[in-house]
């Protein structure tokens, strides 16, 4: 993983980042099914919190129609396989960090009449949501988009979306991931029974229903699961099309790849069915001083105390007595005492434990490599962005990736314009769309061999 530095912690973050080798890779070398497949979370203005400060965008922008049909528009410029939106069911403080403030469906449907190819996943909880109901919405958007939409499952545990809907709490882990087993199972079988009128029931629990309208052009809209806990990879490995994770070093991502793709294989599914698809944020410069600088410009126009409290909110306790310059306390690593009712993400913390654990670092050296927010972050060249994600998917770590640009849209445009160029000159990522639909993307003949 490549990280920020400044002179005093070069080298020590150094250790942390992969040897960006010439990789003398061609079409010759590496054959044309062997593809990347690349979507691009767009978190509001960009992946820096700050990055409604841009110039280039009103503060404003992330609620503005025209300002998400034109990111839409960079995205399918340079080919990539979806726009990603990530959500919960709640409400945030835009002032901290404009993000998740429009309802995903309805953003997307406008989104799909301004684009042709783009994939179109939203983020929709089966916590709080009636299956009937969102089974319809989104198959509404896959036939409004001819067959681009895609639902990335989630269950939530935030106590503030908890009391959103009027519970005092949010119901426990095994509760919810048994529910959304449950959910997601009726919601297939509402789409495979849309256009015949068949009534579908959920054994176990009160759902009934069926959908009056033509089945999906593309089977049923695409399933994405989001999450890396148990409960989660298991899910991910028996019913979804793709996975987003979130892992901090390679070593991680490779077990998160074999344990999903076992969980596919164990229930006789096609592991390479299943497409693994770590996020990575982004901050590219022309040199790696520029890289830096940037990344260091807009880390410092992010409100007081952001990654602190990001970080705390992830680990689930109070770091602010820590001593920045010593690694976390020991019971910091361990398990959280409660994991059935813990709050955040099991993965997130999981992931970002194991790198502190793994590398030694002080909590000053955490805070900045977690300067992702949960995922890795690649500060450096475009080339260097471009080995990093050829190393992972190479050594069978990914599939493909969800990518964060820092700011919208010219993260973006330098990601499309000066990245993906290196890897298609590699070989492995596509010039041109070669399905019309988001699960025709996905499917396994674009893969390398399954490592095992």
């Amino acid at each position: 993983m490549a990280t920020p530095s400044t002179p005093q912690s070069q080298d020590r973050t150094n250790a942390l980042t992969p040897s960006a080798v010439e990789l003398n890779m061609n079409r010759r070398a590496v054959g044309a099914n062997q593809q990347l497949i690349l979507g691009i979370n767009v978190l509001g203005l960009g992946q820096r919190p700050a990055a409604w400060q841009s110039e280039s965008l009103g503060p404003t922008a992330f609620i503005e129609r025209d300002y998400w049909v034109g990111v839409a528009r960079e995205i399918e410029r340079g080919k990539l396989d979806a726009l990603f939106l990530a959500d919960a069911p709640q409400l945030s403080n835009p002032s901290e960090r404009p993000a998740g403030a429009l309802e995903p469906s309805v953003l997307l449907s406008a989104i799909a009449a301004e684009t042709e190819s783009l994939g179109l996943v939203g983020t929709l909880s089966t916590t709080y949501n009636d299956p009937e109901e969102l089974a319809a919405r989104i198959l509404t958007l896959d036939h409004v988009s001819n067959g681009r939409a895609g639902w990335n499952i989630v269950t939530t545990a935030s106590p503030a979306a908890s009391a959103n809907f009027g519970f005092e709490s949010p119901p426990a882990r095994d509760q919810r991931y048994s529910r959304a087993h449950d959910f997601v199972s009726f919601v297939e079988e509402l789409w495979y029974g849309a256009g015949n009128g068949r009534q579908v029931r959920c054994h176990g629990r009160d759902w009934t229903g069926r959908l009056l309208m033509p089945p999906s052009v593309q089977g049923r809209p695409g399933l994405v699961q989001a999450g890396g806990s148990p409960e989660g990879r298991r899910l991910a490995g028996e019913r979804a099309d793709a996975v987003f994770s979130a892992e901090m070093t390679l070593a991680s991502a490779l077990e998160n790849y074999r344990v999903v793709k076992d969980h596919a294989r164990m229930i006789g599914r096609d592991p390479h069915a299943v497409k693994v698809l770590p996020g990575f944020a982004l901050v590219i410069g022309s040199t790696e001083r520029e890289a830096i600088d940037r990344y260091e410009a807009w880390e410092e126009r992010a409100p007081k105390n952001y990654t602190s409290d990001r970080l705390a909110g992830i680990l689930g306790i109070d770091i602010s007595e820590f001593d920045l310059d010593r690694p976390l306390p020991p019971w910091v690593t361990e398990i959280p005492n409660d994991p059935q009712n813990f709050a955040s993400s099991l993965s997130f913390r999981a992931t970002t434990v194991r790198l502190a654990r793994e590398h030694n670092l002080t909590v000053r050296e955490l805070l900045r490599v977690f300067g992702g927010y949960g995922h890795p972050i690649i500060v450096g060249t475009p080339k260097r962005i471009a080995d990093t994600l050829t190393d992972w998917f190479l050594k069978g770590a990914a599939d493909g990736f969800n990518l964060m640009p820092d700011i919208l849209p010219e993260g973006l445009t330098v990601l499309i314009d000066e990245v993906l160029p290196i890897l298609r000159a590699r070989g492995i990522f596509r010039s041109s769309y070669e399905a019309s639909t988001f699960r025709g993307r996905l499917t396994p003949s674009r893969r390398l061999p399954l490592r095992t």
